[in-house]
């Protein structure tokens, strides 16, 4: 029996339009717009670009007005900085929409007054952090060194170890951040090593301020040495610490990773970290410590360029308010549980004739956060060619290819999601 040409079970135009979510594209996007992106995708299937079963969700895809897409994140990487980094606690994304509208973000009910702008999140993150004296948040984290550096350096010395001058990503630089806001890096030590005594050397009567950088997003192991927090604050200037990762308190499970209370304890005039990592909310910056750095900071014009809307002190104030975020859970998932729900999966695309294994993994925080640390999990292993109807479909469902497997790890996607993820497997097996 001869076998069917592929190209013959392309979908009909007719066929795809009536589909109720094209058909709601109509409504919002218009015929022709919709009917093109349903051409594209037949053209591809046509040329064995794409499988026929995947016309649909590929159409979907390229239309316009869908973006941000919602992704369910299957890689493993936790904080994965190419999907947004962290995902809102349910409370955060309910702040959000009631964020929308009018708020009382700079208004006291009470009294019918101006209030200060965002009391809500900076009270929820003073109580995060007792040891902070005073707390301000921007836009992200490299805004809040921008915004330090300004206000305490500005024509003046900033001190940081070689070591430490790093890479943020995207190719933007530590130093050239620094220097962009009319501060003078004065470097010390070695890229492997830096003493008490080097720092020591040269402080002097144009240094605005000690930096200590965490290097978040890579490992220097061998031959090393660095100064610790308590060490520099005896050298009688501002030490400034950029803890990069936003950990508010200890983490048994990233005992390597510097947090914002032991580092103020330490004597650490002022913290920075970002908001979108490991606290699990919105992107900003955060900025902790003595009240008169922070105060000086607060009160610098830069400060209003840099400052954060109402949707961002919302999302922030629930996340520091709520028991816990998807950050955590899934950093703290059972290796156990993990196994179970995946061979779930496995289980019933089974049943529906779709053959999966299941297979150990190492997570990862990432985010730019705990290098080298690797979390135990476990994913389910298909053929590689799922990845890219799966990641193209709808929902999106984004794994990692490892050895010409596609892996989709469930650490970082929600129990609740485990039913959408069979579906748009079967989709693709067709």
């Amino acid at each position: 029996m001869r076998e069917v040409d592929p190209r013959r079970r392309v979908p009909r135009t007719d066929a795809l339009l009536a589909d109720p979510a094209l058909a709601a594209a109509v409504d919002t996007l218009g015929r022709d717009r919709v009917k093109a992106a349903i051409v594209r995708a037949q053209d591809r299937a046509r040329r064995g670009e794409l499988h026929p079963e995947g016309v649909r969700d590929a159409a979907l895809a390229d239309l316009p007005g869908r973006t941000p897409r919602a992704v369910l994140n299957a890689t493993g990487v936790v904080l994965h900085t190419n999907l947004g980094r962290a995902a809102l606690a349910p409370t955060a994304v309910d702040a959000l929409v009631a964020a929308a509208g009018h708020t009382d973000v700079e208004l006291d009910l009470g009294t019918g007054r101006r209030a200060r702008r965002g009391r809500e999140a900076l009270e929820a993150l003073a109580a995060a952090v007792p040891d902070a004296a005073a707390v301000h948040v921007v836009n992200n984290g490299a805004a809040a060194l921008v915004l330090a550096a300004t206000a305490l350096a500005a024509g003046r010395e900033i001190v940081v170890s070689r070591g430490e001058l790093v890479e943020i990503g995207d190719g933007f630089r530590l130093p050239d951040l620094l220097a962009s806001t009319g501060a003078r890096l004065r470097e010390v030590g070695t890229t492997n090593r830096s003493t008490r005594a080097d720092y020591a050397a040269a402080i002097g009567e144009h240094t605005g301020f000690v930096l200590k950088v965490h290097p978040s997003n890579f490992v220097v192991t061998g031959f090393t040495s660095a100064v610790p927090v308590a060490d520099l604050a005896t050298l009688g200037v501002p030490v400034v610490v950029d803890i990069g990762s936003g950990l508010l308190a200890p983490d048994p499970l990233l005992p390597d990773e510097p947090d914002a209370a032991t580092t103020l304890r330490a004597g650490a005039h002022l913290v920075t970290a970002s908001g979108d990592k490991l606290l699990g909310g919105p992107q900003a910056g955060l900025l902790l410590g003595a009240a008169d750095v922070v105060h000086r900071l607060r009160r610098h014009p830069l400060a209003r360029a840099l400052r954060v809307d109402k949707l961002t002190l919302a999302a922030l104030a629930a996340t520091l308010y709520a028991p816990t975020t998807p950050t955590r859970q899934a950093l703290h998932a059972d290796p156990g549980g993990l196994r179970e729900r995946v061979e779930r999966l496995r289980d019933r695309l089974g049943e529906d004739g779709c053959k999966a294994e299941v297979v150990p993994a190492a997570a990862v925080v990432g985010g730019g956060g705990a290098p080298g640390v690797e979390l135990d999990s476990w994913a389910l292993s298909l053929p590689e060619r799922y990845a890219e109807p799966l990641r193209t479909g709808d929902p999106a469902v984004l794994g990692r290819v490892l050895h010409g497997r596609l892996l989709l790890d469930l650490r970082a996607v929600p129990a609740a999601a485990d039913d959408r993820i069979r579906a748009a497997v079967l989709r693709v097996e067709g």
